[in-house]
């Protein structure tokens, strides 16, 4: 017999809103200087793992055939710069990457330029955010975070003697870039509320103290970046919000130089902009596009007012990105959900289309460090087919295999099988699901199924291949991935009916996904596990309310559940940026909205699934104290005695762990979690 599972002791506080009063028993959770909160934290990592200490040998096991299936001395295939061959390694053992070059040749002497396995001696988390060599090759900016908070500091080194400078620059986030002057980087920073809001220039050698301030965000609704030109010829700085963009450029051979902007931001309205020759190409969403178009405009004339079609809008066919190079131009776009790539000749107007032969798959375009290259990079995967790296000839168009993901020991792609089917939801609308199970998996209604869920801020989860999920599929496991509205699968209005006063939508779309894999005998009510992670954990808290008989189990990961409270809160590092994904509730509408699906403030007095729930101490974008009151309140009202466990990570946050191998621990104890309520029948 365990402990029995630890109770947060209830310190009612009213929070009144419209006139609204409600009671939440857990507010103080959110006082991580409370020392009864670290308690309750810690009372409840050691209850989940005294109710799963008999399966350690279990995830021992879990964890052993994962990392087998990884070929631990690894690397990528090598970016051409210039005279150097940049390319990431791992050595078998490590936890962390090894990124490298060498000059000239692939036969010439390796530089190894960070060792992220030095980095992290000592740390319990380490992470290398940004990391970009001096347009020359003789220095490299790269960023360290120490402790999963995504605050990272700069550091500077000097390729030629391996010294880094002595300027360090503290509390920055992901935006790095060099300026052509080789002395220049421009970076950004966090403001007290963990918001990117700032973009500062650093000169070699100055003190970071004293770096010029180009360019502040005051709208806190936005968050601002710098990234550079796929031609190098231009430094660009993008506030962006949720559906809203501003752009301004400048030249990158001149630091000093001012920023201009190209087009003021305004509601619903997203552009983003890359360069060539003498025009600027802006895919936007302006003039009713919703599922985007492309524009061009000179660059001496960038204001939409003389923006031309360059790629016109089609309804049903989102534009997602664009690459340009000095010959080529590239649109990845999506058809029926799927991703597809077209290439166009711009000397000679005419375009192709990559051919791409399964039924399910995903690709990701590799942006080339060469502007005068011809070669096209990407990547190809499905459920049953590993990450295979192409380089494609765009002059020649010719196909050249450069590398395959190698998965160790008996895997084989023809012992698989994928699919794509479509659910019915509520309203009629057709849900695409991927499947992947073993062949030799009955399709009886027997097999358990994992289910996985996303479904906002327009975020495609693409079916891709991962070794990982093999050590359920082998087990007769049938694994899921529903494609519900909130993402953008199928265009900016599969994304808007899944947003705002349409949120329900995604839940019901995962509900009607479980009960048609149900009805076509893939699995039987009661032996499904539900899975989703931040946004996606909301889902998980939100399903789990509407219908609980359906799931043996769920899984929820760095869930955001709090949502009423964390909307209310604007210090919180996304709130404001998220009020067009949420709504505001300051306005009552949305305040009633929410409130009516919040999983946290919808927990009943009901039975509930096996659950197992995770966070981050860290954590910025779901606080940890999310998952902790959520946990608490279910403990508090939930009427069966299924399993309930909370682990809150204590040294990392919303990504998990930093090491590859650490992060396969954290996959095991949720699949040994599984695997134990599935034998508890």
């Amino acid at each position: 017999m365990t402990d029995p599972a630890p109770n947060a002791p209830q310190r009612p506080q009213e929070i009144t809103t419209h006139g609204d009063t409600r009671i939440d028993p857990w507010f103080w959770l959110r006082d991580v200087d409370d020392p009864e909160t670290l308690a309750y934290l810690r009372a409840e990592n050691a209850h989940t793992e005294a109710v799963m200490a008999p399966e350690e040998e279990l995830q021992e096991q879990l964890f052993l055939e994962m990392r087998g299936r990884i070929k631990e001395d690894d690397s990528t295939v090598p970016e051409k710069e210039g005279d150097y061959y940049y390319y990431t390694r791992f050595e078998e053992g490590k936890q962390y990457p090894i990124h490298c070059r060498k000059r000239l040749s692939l036969d010439a002497p390796e530089e190894i330029l960070i060792n992220v396995n030095e980095l992290a001696e000592g740390q319990d988390y380490c992470r290398v955010g940004s990391w970009e060599n001096s347009p020359d090759h003789k220095w490299l900016a790269y960023s360290v975070d120490t402790d999963g908070s995504e605050q990272y500091t700069i550091v500077i080194k000097n390729l030629d003697t391996g010294e880094l400078l002595g300027e360090a620059i503290p509390n920055s986030y992901y935006s790095l870039e060099w300026a052509n002057d080789n002395q220049t980087i421009f970076y950004d920073v966090l403001d007290e509320n963990h918001r990117p809001v700032k973009i500062f220039k650093h000169r070699l050698g100055d003190d970071p103290a004293k770096d010029e301030l180009v360019y502040e965000e005051t709208d806190e609704r936005f968050f601002v970046s710098v990234v550079k030109s796929s031609s190098k010829r231009f430094m660009f700085v993008a506030s962006s919000g949720n559906n809203m963009s501003e752009w301004h450029f400048m030249d990158a051979g001149d630091p000093g130089s001012k920023l201009t902007m190209i087009e003021p931001r305004r509601g619903d309205f997203e552009y983003d902009v890359d360069h060539h020759g003498d025009r600027f190409l802006i895919r936007n969403n302006g003039d009713g596009a919703r599922d985007f178009k492309v524009s061009e405009t000179l660059i001496s004339a960038p204001g939409s007012d003389n923006w031309r079609d360059f790629v016109p809008h089609v309804l049903g066919r989102p534009i997602a990105g664009i690459g340009v190079s000095q010959d080529y131009f590239v649109l990845y776009y999506r058809s029926n959900g799927l991703p597809q790539v077209r290439i166009m000749d711009l000397a000679a107007g005419t375009s192709h289309d990559l051919t791409l032969d399964e039924e399910d798959y995903a690709v990701r375009l590799q942006g080339g460090r060469e502007w005068d290259s011809p070669i096209l990079r990407f990547s190809y995967a499905s459920l049953t087919t590993p990450a295979t790296v192409y380089d494609y000839d765009m002059n020649t168009r010719e196909r050249e295999f450069r590398k395959q993901t190698e998965v160790l020991g008996d895997f084989s792609p023809e012992k698989y099988q994928s699919r794509r089917v479509f659910a019915t939801a509520e309203d009629g609308t057709q849900i695409p699901i991927s499947l992947l199970y073993a062949k030799d998996t009955p399709l009886d209604g027997s097999a358990p199924l994992y289910l996985y869920g996303y479904g906002s801020y327009g975020i495609i989860i693409d079916s891709d291949f991962s070794s990982i999920r093999l050590s359920l599929v082998d087990r007769g496991y049938i694994f899921a991935i529903t494609h519900i509205r909130g993402g953008m699968d199928l265009g900016w209005d599969w994304y808007e009916e899944g947003k705002l006063l349409n949120k329900k939508n995604t839940f019901t779309d995962f509900i009607a996904c479980a009960e048609h894999l149900i009805n076509e005998g893939y699995t039987t009510k009661g032996r499904i596990v539900a899975s989703g992670g931040s946004a996606g954990g909301m889902l998980m808290g939100a399903v789990v309310n509407l219908r609980p008989d359906l799931f043996k189990a769920v899984i929820a990961d760095v869930p955001f559940v709090d949502v009423l409270n964390t909307m209310l809160d604007d210090t919180l590092p996304l709130t404001t940026m998220e009020y067009n994904e949420w709504g505001n509730p300051n306005d009552q509408r949305f305040y009633d909205y929410i409130k009516s699906y919040s999983p946290y403030d919808n927990v009943q007095r009901q039975d509930y699934p096996h659950m197992l729930i995770t966070g981050g101490i860290s954590d910025p974008r779901v606080t940890y104290w999310e998952p902790a009151k959520w946990a608490a309140q279910l403990r508090d009202l939930k009427t069966d005695d299924n399993l309930l466990l909370l682990k809150i990570h204590m040294d990392s946050g919303h990504g998990g762990a930093s090491g590859r191998f650490d992060r396969l621990r954290e996959v095991a104890l949720e699949y040994a979690f599984i695997l134990k309520v599935f034998a508890m029948e």
